[in-house]
């Protein structure tokens, strides 16, 4: 499993509809091979900052699956504009503790 983040810095006054738009863009990348789940988590301190996070079965669903199709186009489409600055990508695996 490979766990996607995202910090996004939505522009000010665009948080509801960034939110409305989000839930609209899930039904895009729940579609693609390799998803598992994604939550979007918003910050308390900062009303306009959002942690994405992404669970995929491998970085190349994410990386090649989702970003080289055709619902990523509609997932840009419906977000990227909100993004200021444009958010880093990262990547985690998990480490075993036992």
């Amino acid at each position: 499993m490979i766990l996607e983040s995202a910090l996004l810095y939505v522009k000010e006054g665009t948080a509801v509809q960034f939110e409305d738009d989000f839930k609209a863009a899930g039904q895009y990348i729940s579609s693609i091979p390799g998803y598992l789940r994604h939550s979007l988590n918003k910050c308390l301190e900062q009303s306009d900052k959002y942690l994405l996070l992404v669970e995929w079965e491998t970085l190349e669903d994410h990386t090649f699956g989702f970003r080289q199709s055709a619902a990523y186009q509609e997932w840009k489409r419906l977000l990227h504009h909100y993004y200021e600055p444009f958010p880093i990508v990262e990547h985690f695996e998990p480490i075993p503790l036992k």
